[in-house]
């Protein structure tokens, strides 16, 4: 799956490498942390760990990527439409996901209500998980 063509996320500021699968309402994407990224040399940098809002940020892009693809086979929504953070809840930190670690993030699409789609997300270090978060998307015109 082209991500580029998916979302407008781009490096530096692009947390999703590849997607391992993706169905109506569930999808599995990785992200290897490679340790070269810059923001390593100032989040503890005595003990470099991938910042938290990363974390997060990998699952948004994630459910992005869900949501462009839901959008592409209702067949009905605008191409310009971009899917947008509208809400945040429930985030929990587990582990420390360190420089060189691979992730594993998961995102389900619970329901679509008034605009708004609700979503649960995760992400997981060496089968453990490191992130669970619940959050919603909006549609937005690009």
């Amino acid at each position: 799956m082209d991500i580029l063509a998916k979302i407008p996320h781009r490096p530096p500021f692009l947390f999703v490498d590849n997607v391992l699968s993706c169905d109506e309402s569930t999808i599995v994407a990785e992200k290897l942390w490679r340790g070269d990224e810059e923001f390593y040399k100032g989040h503890y940098p005595a003990n470099p760990i991938t910042p938290g809002v990363l974390l997060c940020e990998s699952v948004f892009q994630t459910a992005a990527i869900l949501m462009v693809e839901k959008m592409r086979n209702a067949g009905g929504t605008s191409s310009a439409a971009v899917p947008v953070l509208a809400r945040i809840e429930g985030a929990r930190f587990r582990r420390m996901v360190k420089p060189g670690q691979a992730t594993r993030i998961e995102v389900t699409h619970k329901e679509a209500q008034g605009g708004f789609h609700f979503m649960t997300g995760k992400v997981l270090v060496e089968g453990k998980p490191a992130l669970t978060i619940e959050f919603a998307i909006a549609l937005a015109e690009g």
